[in-house]
């Protein structure tokens, strides 16, 4: 494994490794003297950070800094396990790599914002990093990352339900 590449595992199972904190950081709410969320946004942020990484990394190592690359490649997995030809895909990870960063920047802007959102969105995002999460990791992998990507997807799973049902208590 090259120095790029192993930067590209890296930076993904750390971005992974955030990722709970997310859902999580919802079930603690700020207080007036003390913000009980503030570890899990700053955990929320640095698996951001390293997803941005991850990204770069890869569109460095892997794909030349070429979308089309990307999208062909991205097609071409999804035929190996599918059958059909779709970089669709692709467009989703933009999609999250989009909602994470906007997520982390309102949660700074605004520290009560996971506590105040609807539930629906709370739902809507969470679902859908929670989907992406597992398809990159469980579908899409094998080994150790495909049993981290499970346990991350089970993480995430839990604190999303702690999160509605904390929000059912309020």
């Amino acid at each position: 494994m090259s120095m790029g590449e192993a930067l590209v595992v890296a930076t993904i199972w750390v971005a992974l490794a955030c990722y709970p904190a997310g859902p999580w950081g919802r079930v603690f709410r700020s207080g007036d003297r003390t913000d009980r969320s503030r570890p899990l946004r700053l955990i929320w942020t640095l698996g951001c950070a390293a997803f941005l990484a991850h990204v770069a990394a890869s569109f460095h190592v892997f794909y030349d800094w070429s979308h089309g690359v990307a999208l062909s490649e991205t097609a071409r997995q999804v035929e190996e396990l599918f059958g059909v030809r779709s970089g669709s895909g692709l467009y989703l990870n933009y999609l999250f790599t989009l909602v994470w960063l906007v997520d982390a920047i309102a949660w700074w802007r605004w520290p009560g914002w996971p506590g105040n959102r609807a539930r629906w969105a709370l739902l809507a995002i969470h679902g859908f990093f929670l989907f992406m999460i597992f398809n990159a990791t469980v579908v899409f992998e094998q080994g150790a990352t495909r049993l981290f990507g499970a346990a991350v997807t089970v993480a995430g799973l839990w604190g999303l339900v702690a999160a509605v049902r904390s929000r059912s208590a309020s």
